[in-house]
């Protein structure tokens, strides 16, 4: 399997339990892993024989913007099944991290796989 990884991919969204928390966009920190649906480019060295991850970190950081979140959980499944539904990938892990939110904690988050039925 030939997988795509995007690392670090930081984005902006409203994000929490509270009502307060979500009223301002915070940061979260994203990892993908993107398995692709062949092995052509390898090949080809074409870019229409792969998944253009300039186009799914656009729809990611388009769609999180707009969307209100009250757990990573939930979030990390939206991102899972808007890359597995819009870019044809059979299998996608992602790792969602929340920065700095308790004192004396790094992040917090949640890391999820999920393939395409």
């Amino acid at each position: 399997m030939d997988i795509i990884f995007l690392q670090e991919v930081k984005v902006q969204t409203h994000l929490g339990v509270p009502e307060w928390e979500r009223a301002t966009p915070q940061t979260v920190i994203l990892d993908i892993e993107v398995a692709m649906p062949h092995s052509r480019a390898c090949q080809t060295d074409a870019i229409v024989d792969t998944l253009d991850y300039g186009d799914i970190v656009t729809r990611i950081r388009h769609t999180l913007s707009e969307k209100s979140f009250h757990l990573v959980e939930a979030l990390a499944e939206h991102v899972c099944q808007l890359i597995l539904n819009e870019f044809g990938a059979p299998w996608v892990k992602v790792k969602v991290a929340k920065p700095a939110v308790l004192p004396g904690l790094k992040a917090l988050g949640v890391v999820i796989e999920r393939t395409k039925d």
